[in-house]
């Protein structure tokens, strides 16, 4: 699979290096109408380099599609965990995973909020999680208890054995906002007054 994949980006790379190249020497009148001319009416003379750049043609087709689905189907692995159970094989949606570390942070009282990006890659799960700290929190223990948090959870929600690597980014350190005091004012009895008695 590899060795594939530098074929099509080496084939890519060339295609794209030399159209690049035609084009510049265009720009440049370094290449002019008459030999365009020249070099189609030999193209059409020869069979044997029309069937060349037929059979070219067609291989870079094959190419483009096959590096299209390379493409595609990394990234759909890449946005999924995939584990097997005896009756069958099991995908986790990150964006689930992702929630999950949300949720689960809401029970640390130095986080005031926390959002986390995940990636499933062939050495293990890497998590970014970006957070924003309540003042008066001492960072260190705060994302070191983010961090196992976060991977004692991942490894009970998924049973997995994969490497988890997990980042923190402090954003901010905010104030707690203080109830507003409002001013109380003693309530009044209210007294009848007889206006006759005067």
């Amino acid at each position: 699979m590899r060795i594939l994949k530098r074929i099509l980006t080496l084939i890519v790379s060339i295609f794209f290096v030399g159209n690049g190249l035609f084009i510049i020497a265009i720009a440049l009148r370094q290449i002019s109408t008459q030999d365009i001319n020249n070099i189609l009416g030999y193209i059409n003379s020869n069979y044997n380099v029309q069937l060349t750049l037929g059979i070219m043609g067609v291989l870079l087709i094959i190419f483009s599609i096959l590096g299209y689905q390379l493409t595609v189907g990394k990234m759909q692995r890449e946005k999924t965990i995939a584990f097997s159970n005896p009756d069958g094989q099991v995908t986790v949606s990150l964006s689930a995973i992702e929630d999950f570390i949300r949720k689960s942070a809401q029970h640390i009282e130095e986080v005031k909020e926390l959002k986390s990006d995940v990636i499933a890659t062939k050495k293990g799960i890497q998590i970014t999680s970006k957070v924003i700290l309540w003042a008066d929190t001492n960072i260190p223990e705060t994302t070191e208890k983010i961090q196992q948090l976060i991977k004692s959870r991942l490894q009970e929600m998924l049973s997995i054995e994969d490497v988890i690597q997990i980042r923190v980014h402090v954003l901010k350190i905010v104030q707690k906002e203080e109830p507003s005091q409002k001013t109380h004012t003693p309530d009044i009895p209210f007294r009848s007054y007889d206006y006759e008695k005067k």
